[in-house]
């Protein structure tokens, strides 16, 4: 399949199983009459091979050495993108940041690493499923950043147009999305 038919059978499936209108409070506490919930298309089989396989093209040539974000909306994404880059034999690995350290075990707020791996002096880059204001991804960017590693791009599969771009623009980090809410609300 093209990149084009990609992306058009991609926005096809996020229109069915993970867009919809009705009034709903999202995580910046704004109001909106429209909504994405991308689990259910990250989730379908042929939703995770699309995002997955259009997140790569995206991020391929950008030198990376991690893909991540926060939890929950970056797990499914980012491991789906670290299975593909090994299948196309350009192994990008996949971490997630915790919302809130567990409080018992290693306590960690940066998951997925082995035991002496860390993200010191790595290329990151932060994925999110969908993204409003940006203020969730800068929780992992700070976490990276902690952890010594440099965000090299933020990469969302939706962006809701409320205010990342200038976010992001404000904290000199690159933004990315491989879709706009505006895309949906033609209809």
């Amino acid at each position: 399949m093209s990149k084009s038919a990609s992306r058009a059978r991609l926005a096809e499936i996020i229109r069915k199983r993970s867009f919809g209108r009705g009034e709903i409070v999202l995580a910046s506490g704004r109001k909106s009459d429209f909504y994405f919930n991308l689990k259910p298309t990250m989730l379908d089989p042929e939703g995770a091979a699309l995002l997955a396989e259009l997140t790569y093209e995206a991020l391929k040539d950008d030198g990376l050495d991690y893909v991540g974000g926060l939890e929950m909306g970056a797990v499914p994404l980012a491991g789906a993108v670290a299975q593909l880059s090994w299948l196309k034999g350009h192994p990008i690995a996949a971490f997630f940041v915790r919302k809130k350290p567990k409080e018992h075990g290693a306590r960690l707020a940066v998951e997925g690493l082995a035991k002496g791996e860390s993200l010191q002096g790595k290329r990151v880059v932060i994925v999110e499923d969908v993204t409003t204001t940006g203020e969730s991804a800068l929780k992992a960017v700070e976490a990276v950043r902690e952890a010594g590693g440099t965000v090299a791009l933020v990469l969302t599969m939706v962006d809701r147009e409320e205010g990342a771009t200038e976010t992001f623009e404000k904290a000199g980090l690159p933004f990315r999305a491989l879709y706009r809410a505006s895309e949906y609300l033609k209809d």
